[in-house]
């Protein structure tokens, strides 16, 4: 059966997440070269404290998933796709072979700088389920001003939206959708207002970072954040990885375009399994596993039987 590793996004994390990934000889090496190019200690990275920086998250967000694919490819399990929420994005292409784990983690960490530097503490994200994309748009335009933007930024489910923007405009929004339709709506615990064009600067930076590199043309098809499309050219992964930042998420539609492509095992890389819930509802006769909540174990056998 066709297989795909889901790589997850910010909201995953907590506290200590590093501790609770796979005993395995090539987990520890990466944990190793982490604090090396970091020049810091695995405790300082996953602290309630760092975790309060989307620095600091998006690190451990990389190191964990990756790390833990390595135990995988060791192993010569190899998937026949890859997905990336966000900024797991980085770590998906790290497992295709884009992009060094050193290199992605230099890049993840200046994302996260630039993410932090470009906003204040006055904006940030909220969800909202019960409303589809369309309805949703209608409201965040009717309600748009300049001076308090809102955007439509993730699409996880047909009926759960994300939006980006000043939290007065977001709080606009949400009390506007909960007597208009919403099951529920709130702030997520998000400092920054990803996927928007808030962050097109951020997005030119990185893509400036990006082409200093040599990128390799992808090992395993990659499915695009921004067009749902299956990537399998390094300028199209490299674009991808600079513009997802300023671009909605279409997470569905590129998860979709994995299950229509054969694919019946979903197994998520740590932390969390808001992926495998995701893709659990969408797809219910599809495996979903995350090395999360199943042990690594359970994983090698789904992928070997």
């Amino acid at each position: 059966m066709r297989s795909a590793f889901l790589f997850p996004g910010q909201g995953s994390q907590y506290e200590g997440m590093l501790h609770d990934l796979p005993d395995d000889p090539v987990v520890k090496e990466i944990l190793e070269e982490s604090t090396e190019i970091l020049n810091t200690t695995i405790e300082s990275l996953h602290s309630k404290k760092a975790l309060s920086t989307t620095k600091a998250v998006q690190q451990c967000l990389l190191i964990a998933s990756v790390g833990t694919y390595k135990a995988f490819e060791k192993n010569g399990l190899i998937p026949n796709f890859v997905a990336g929420h966000s900024v797991g994005a980085f770590g998906a292409a790290t497992a295709s072979g884009v992009i060094s784990f050193a290199e992605a983690l230099r890049l993840v960490t200046l994302r996260g700088e630039l993410m932090e530097k470009t906003c204040d503490d006055g904006y940030g994200m909220a969800v909202v389920l019960g409303l589809d994309e369309y309805r949703i748009s209608e409201i965040v335009n009717k309600l748009f001003l300049e001076n308090e933007p809102v955007y439509v930024s993730n699409r996880n489910a047909p009926t759960q939206v994300t939006l980006s923007g000043s939290l007065k405009g977001l709080q606009k929004v949400i009390d506007y959708v909960k007597t208009n339709g919403a099951k529920s709506a709130q702030l997520l615990n998000v400092s920054t207002p990803s996927h928007c064009p808030l962050f097109n600067g951020v997005s030119e930076e990185l893509l400036g970072e990006l082409n200093k590199l040599e990128l390799k043309r992808p090992k395993i098809p990659i499915s695009s954040n921004i067009t749902s499309r299956l990537l399998m050219q390094a300028d199209a992964v490299k674009e991808d990885l600079a513009k997802s930042i300023c671009h909605p998420v279409r997470w569905h539609d590129a998860v979709n375009l994995l299950f229509e492509s054969g694919t019946q095992i979903f197994i998520e890389m740590p932390p969390g399994d808001v992926l495998t819930k995701l893709a659990q509802q969408a797809f219910p006769e599809a495996q979903t596993m995350s090395i999360s909540k199943s042990s690594i174990e359970d994983c090698f056998y789904v992928m070997t039987n």
